[in-house]
C-alpha cells in the first residue's frame, strides 16, 4: 500500500479543485519562468546595443553625426530611442513652432517634455511584465497552500469513513497533500528572485538614461558641435565613467 503513495497517487485521488490548482500552478511557473527568459535577453542585447550608441555618441565629433548615424541605422535601444526624438521635437518645434497645446513654451520647454515623455514610456517598458511576476511570487505558496489544505480534509474525511485512524493510514495521504505546498514554493522562489534581478537592473539602466537625458538636454540646448575646447572635458568625463556637457 505504501509503496503506491507518492505524487501520482495524490494526482489520481485528487478531485477537481485539486487538479485545477494544481494546474493554475503549472500555468505560473510557465509563465513566470517565459518572462524570466525572455526578459532576461531582451535585457542582455538591450544593454549591449546601448553601450555601443553610448559609445558612439560620446567620440562623435558633433550632433550632426550622431543624427546621420540614427538616420542610417535606425534606433534599437533607449539610449538612441530617447536620442531620436530630442532631435525630432528639436527641429519639429524650429520648424512649426507651437502649432499645439502640447507644443506650447519655448523650445528647451518643449524639449524637455518630450525627453521625460520618452523617458516615462522607456521606464513602462522595462518594467512590463514585471507586475505579472511580482503577482506570481506573493500568491504561488497560498495557491499551493491552499492545495495542501484542501487535499488534507479530503484525506482525514476518507480515514474517518474507512475508520482505521492509524499513523501508517494517515502520513501517506496527508504527505501527499503536503506535496502541493512543496510546488507552490517550487513556482514562487524563481518569481521572486526573477522579480529582483529585473527589477534592480532596471533601476541601473533607468538611473544611467536619466543621466544621459540630462546631458543631451545640455547638448541640444547649446546647438554648438563638440570640438575645440568642448572635447576635452568630454573626454575627461569619459574616463571617469560620467560623461558632463562642456
Amino acid at each position: 500500500m505504501n509503496e503506491s503513495l507518492g505524487f501520482g497517487h495524490f494526482i489520481a485521488q485528487a478531485d477537481a479543485v485539486g487538479k485545477t490548482l494544481l494546474v493554475i500552478l503549472l500555468l505560473m511557473s510557465a509563465i513566470s519562468w517565459y518572462l524570466i527568459v525572455m526578459k532576461g535577453i531582451t535585457q542582455f542585447v538591450r544593454k549591449r546595443r546601448s553601450e555601443q550608441f553610448l559609445n558612439f555618441f560620446w567620440n562623435a565629433s558633433s550632433l550632426e553625426q550622431v543624427r546621420n548615424e540614427i538616420a542610417t541605422h535606425g534606433v534599437h535601444d533607449p539610449f538612441s530611442h530617447l536620442t531620436a526624438h530630442a532631435m525630432h521635437a528639436q527641429d519639429h518645434h524650429a520648424k512649426y513652432g507651437a502649432a499645439k497645446l502640447e507644443e506650447a513654451g519655448s523650445a528647451q520647454e518643449f524639449l524637455t517634455r518630450t525627453i521625460k515623455k520618452v523617458l516615462d514610456e522607456e521606464t513602462m517598458r522595462l518594467e512590463n511584465g514585471l507586475t505579472v511576476l511580482a503577482t506570481i511570487g506573493s500568491t504561488a505558496p497560498f495557491v499551493g497552500l491552499f492545495g495542501t489544505v484542501w487535499g488534507v480534509y479530503h484525506a482525514l474525511v476518507a480515514i474517518g469513513l474507512s475508520g482505521s485512524g492509524t499513523l501508517d493510514k494517515v502520513a501517506g495521504p496527508v504527505g501527499e497533500a503536503l506535496i502541493m505546498t512543496a510546488i507552490g514554493l517550487a513556482v514562487a522562489i524563481p518569481a521572486v528572485m526573477g522579480y529582483n534581478w529585473l527589477t534592480r537592473s532596471n533601476r541601473v539602466l533607468t538611473a544611467k538614461l536619466d543621466a544621459f537625458a540630462f546631458e543631451l538636454l545640455t547638448f541640444l540646448s547649446m546647438g554648438q558641435s563638440l570640438k575645440g575646447e568642448n572635447v576635452r572635458p568630454l573626454t575627461a568625463a569619459r574616463a571617469n565613467g560620467k560623461p558632463q556637457a562642456a
